[in-house]
């Protein structure tokens, strides 16, 4: 009888592997299909919460992550995306007045006087008083600030490169044209309501 016994041993455990085995899978997919539906369910509650189909938001989330990308790879250059326009406008037109400066790079004056400091506090930008009108100061970039922005034209290009990457030429010029006429239009509204 034992010998009996110790002959079913080895068969039973075999048997128990066996389920084991056809349980793990099961067990798996099982795990991946509740994943999944959380996943789908914390897609649904961010489609609730924030307004995915608003033009303004899906707008606002590229403007985002193109310039943290760009303000990754100018990083080691110490000037963000936003110091950037500012300082390539200067080296590009010497001898700009603050609200010159503010205008082409579409910024209100708070943003450009504090953009301007950071410039000047990196010796990228020195300011003189103006001739005709001392209350205003020109600005001019120094040789440090010039070869900042000769160094990272090819950063700033490569953004557009990333943008090709996914869309054709076609594709491209549309989206440019409608965002050009979306600007012009709110620039429109927004001096219509601020006169009224």
């Amino acid at each position: 009888m034992k010998e009996k016994e110790k002959e079913k041993e080895p068969a039973q455990q075999q048997y128990h592997q066996q389920q084991h085995q056809q349980q793990q899978p099961q067990h798996q997919q099982h795990h991946q299909q509740q994943q999944s539906q959380q996943h789908q369910q914390h897609h649904q509650q961010l489609e609730q919460e924030m307004p995915i189909g608003s033009i303004g938001f899906i707008m606002g989330v590229t403007y985002r992550k193109l310039t943290a990308l760009l303000q990754q790879r100018l990083k080691e250059y110490e000037v963000t995306p936003e110091q950037w326009s500012v300082l390539y406008t200067i080296v590009r037109s010497q001898g700009l007045i603050q609200k010159e400066i503010a205008d082409r790079t579409h910024k209100d004056k708070p943003a450009t006087t504090r953009i301007l400091d950071h410039l000047e506090g990196k010796g990228f930008i020195y300011k003189q008083v103006g001739k005709q009108d001392r209350r205003s100061f020109l600005v001019y970039s120094t040789e440090k600030g010039r070869k900042v922005i000769e160094q990272t034209i090819p950063i700033e290009a490569g953004m557009t490169d990333i943008v090709k990457s996914v869309v054709s030429e076609a594709e491209l010029a549309q989206v440019m044209d409608i965002l050009l006429r979306i600007q012009a239009h709110a620039s429109h509204m927004l001096e219509q309501e601020s006169s009224e």
